[in-house]
């Protein structure tokens, strides 16, 4: 496990307050995609249909060697992942010490975001209609990283499939990992639900 220390260094956050017209992506899960879950599942009310509730970023950096003493490391992993999301990052720090892996307790191991309402649902459709089809020979998603609880975890190998990154100013390609968090009570409506809101699933 890890514990997370917010990181406020020249990153601007979410202030809280959401305005504004509601993103078109939650809008169509309401009208659209709220109704045919219900018939599909044979949901009772509306209340059991499951729904997002979060999605969490995580850009771990155990992979670089000097990402424990190098601040700028962290720092530039953190100002990624801000421009990526939109919010102001937490760095993720060890636990315990691991003398194998010359870790340290306390030692930053990665920086990490949690996307909630408007923003989560930004972040959804950004993903989905932009980032996604500038992965190179892209495929579609691998459904295996179901938990069995209906969350789903997705890797992404490089930042750069990002627009907001700009690849000229970056000091090496990073990976990062992308919870999505539903209500879902089981993997099959998990999937129904990502499915229907354009997650491409490989076939």
């Amino acid at each position: 496990m890890a514990k997370k220390v917010e990181l406020t260094a020249g990153i601007t956050g979410d202030t809280g307050h959401e305005k504004g017209a509601p993103p078109r992506m939650l809008l169509q899960y309401r009208s659209e995609i709220v109704p045919a879950l219900k018939e599909e599942f044979g949901f009772k009310n509306t209340m059991q249909v499951p729904g997002l509730s979060r999605v969490v970023l995580n850009m771990g950096l155990g992979g670089l060697s000097d990402a424990g003493s190098n601040t700028k490391v962290i720092e530039g992993a953190a100002a990624e992942l801000a421009a990526i999301s939109g919010q102001r990052p937490v760095v993720t720090r060890a636990r315990k010490s691991i003398a194998n892996f010359k870790l340290r307790e306390g030692s930053p191991i990665g920086v990490m975001v949690t996307l909630r309402r408007n923003m989560m649902w930004e972040f959804f459709d950004r993903l989905i209609n932009v980032s996604l089809p500038r992965v190179r020979d892209f495929r579609g998603v691998s459904p295996r990283g179901f938990d069995g609880r209906g969350n789903f975890t997705m890797g992404v190998r490089e930042q750069i499939i990002f627009p907001e990154i700009d690849y000229d100013k970056i000091d090496r390609i990073k990976g990062l990992n992308i919870t999505f968090v539903t209500s879902a009570r089981t993997d099959e409506e998990g999937r129904a639900l990502l499915t229907k809101l354009g997650m491409p699933f490989r076939k």
